[in-house]
């Protein structure tokens, strides 16, 4: 497997840092393309892993990455890169800023005060149509909640789901799927460590943001608005799409992805085209 190295200078412009539900992420964007290191343990394997099994589905917009030697401040970090999906005339809008800039109020918070799951994805959706003009938000959003479930991503809070924003139109658009580093338990610095199993993963994991549960937000977005994403892999394309990055980590991590991938299979097998 071919690796590119970048060595990451103090002239170039580090944009920010990624920001997720557990913290920050080293990120940049340079040349047309973002990078992304390494913070909790194999985010950069859970992306490009989750983007080379997308290639194998019925979803067309996701982004695609790809592993990276980052060179920053004299220390190597494992990442990966992705191309930049923005325009030049288009910003990423989340829904959390969406929200506060057209209600005054916090999405997640309003998200809070309603206890029923299907209500809540329906709040959302229903906001994003009505003050974008988008159409098809909860197709999109169904879509988004059935591939969280079935990589574990356990990061999809409001700040993490986005539009985007033309300003010389002025209008939105979807974004491709993207931001999928915490999936497969892959936080093994701190969440969930090499000697927990996949059972106990299980068990301690969180979906976001409608429910605690990936079932009973799946469940709920199906039950309003369809069913949608659909696998056409088998457990051969798993094993060789993993056997080509295996060389940049840790045999354990491989073996992680791989065993979770596996229950994954058999858990959705609606998920699944006949």
């Amino acid at each position: 497997m071919d690796v590119k190295t970048i060595e990451i200078e103090k002239e170039h412009i580090l944009t920010g840092t990624g920001y997720s539900s557990k913290g920050n992420q080293l990120k940049w964007e340079i040349d047309g393309y973002w990078y992304k290191a390494d913070a909790f343990g194999f985010e950069s394997l859970a992306e490009i892993i989750v983007s080379r099994l997308m290639r194998y589905s019925n979803i067309k917009g996701y982004v695609n990455y790809d592993p990276v030697t980052i060179i920053y401040k004299g220390k190597n970090y494992r990442g990966c890169r992705s191309k930049n999906f923005r325009g030049e005339q288009e910003e990423l809008v989340t829904l959390e800023r969406l929200s506060r800039q057209y209600t005054g109020f916090s999405l997640a918070k309003e998200l809070g005060r309603i206890s029923d799951v299907k209500q809540r994805i329906l709040y959302a959706a229903e906001l994003v149509e009505n003050v974008t003009g988008l159409e098809g938000f909860g197709e999109y959003l169904t879509r988004m909640l059935e591939i969280d479930a079935f990589f574990l991503n356990e990061d999809r809070h409001t700040n993490n789901i986005a539009l985007l924003y033309n300003s010389q139109k002025e209008e939105y658009g979807f974004c491709p799927f993207f931001d999928m580093g915490l999936s497969l338990f892959s936080d093994t610095r701190e969440a969930y460590p090499m000697e927990k199993d996949f059972e106990e993963c299980r068990k301690i994991i969180s979906a976001k943001p409608f429910s605690r549960d990936f079932d009973e937000q799946t469940d709920a977005a199906e039950q309003l608005f369809g069913s949608h994403l659909k696998f056409r892999f088998s457990k051969k394309i798993m094993t060789n799409l993993l056997d080509e990055i295996k060389a940049f980590y840790k045999k354990e991590e491989i073996e992680r992805v791989e065993g979770a991938l596996g229950e994954q299979m058999r858990k959705y097998q609606y998920m699944f085209a006949l």
